[in-house]
């Protein structure tokens, strides 16, 4: 059985790691170097950095953040926002990211993918997909959230694996921050559909929702949280200790 990953992630804008609900509603939670830190001495597999609205603002992601970040970390970092070109998976790499995710970058080039996985690898490329329930269709957003595409998200997401994304965070809108657990339905579509590590993210609540994640779906390899850990309402010592105790492997 392969150990189940427990994944922080920093949202920052400005500078600063910021929260929201349904990617709405942003406020301030704390320094990104500060929160990372504390969560590669306290138990975290990896970490997650997306600089929220570099896409949407149309620039390249902060770099001077993500240095600082990367140099006080000792667990694997993935960092998106603003990842559009080759050139930018570069940056972000010699910043020390250990992976790259694209969302907005890949919907605008579709090669994009296929071209870093080509230079890079394929475990170097995470496609970070937004997606969001409409008339009843999975359908993909792009510019954190703020943009519907029109594209149905299973053949998308497919679509990237075959050009080598080799991992999938699956970003549920419609359970973002609203701790009711993660949206069970779309991450099994989502992990039935491709053979890469499927990333389960929005909707944790408590230690409980991770249980019946893994429980449920087995085949999702790690779940990623936000505000449950910033807030300190779930301690990542003791939800790795939950699921040991609950038959679920970890790295404790």
């Amino acid at each position: 059985m392969i150990t189940k990953r427990i994944i922080p992630c920093l949202d920052v804008r400005d500078g600063r790691v910021v929260k929201g609900t349904n990617f709405q509603g942003l406020r301030d939670v704390s320094s990104p170097v500060e929160l990372g830190k504390f969560y590669s001495d306290n138990g975290a597999d990896e970490l997650v950095f997306y600089d929220i609205t570099a896409s949407a603002e149309g620039r390249r992601l902060f770099t001077d953040i993500l240095t600082q970040v990367a140099s006080t970390i000792f667990i694997p970092l993935t960092v998106g926002g603003g990842i559009n070109t080759v050139e930018d998976f570069d940056r972000v790499l010699k910043c020390g990211a250990d992976k790259v995710s694209v969302n907005s970058g890949a919907i605008r080039d579709p090669n994009l993918v296929r071209d870093a996985a080509r230079l890079y690898g394929d475990q170097c490329v995470v496609l970070s997909a937004d997606v969001k329930r409409v008339n009843g269709e999975f359908r993909v957003f792009a510019k954190g959230g703020r943009e519907d595409t029109g594209m149905e998200a299973i053949s998308w997401i497919k679509r990237c694996v075959a050009n080598g994304a080799g991992e999938v965070v699956l970003n549920s809108i419609d359970t973002d921050g609203v701790k009711q657990g993660f949206d069970l339905e779309m991450l099994e579509a989502v992990s039935n559909a491709v053979e890469v590590p499927v990333i389960a993210s929005g909707g944790a609540g408590c230690k409980g929702d991770f249980i019946t994640l893994f429980k449920t779906l087995p085949k999702v390899d790690a779940g990623l949280a936000a505000s449950i850990f910033h807030f300190g309402q779930v301690q990542i010592p003791d939800l790795k200790q939950t699921l040991r105790d609950n038959n679920i492997l970890v790295r404790l």
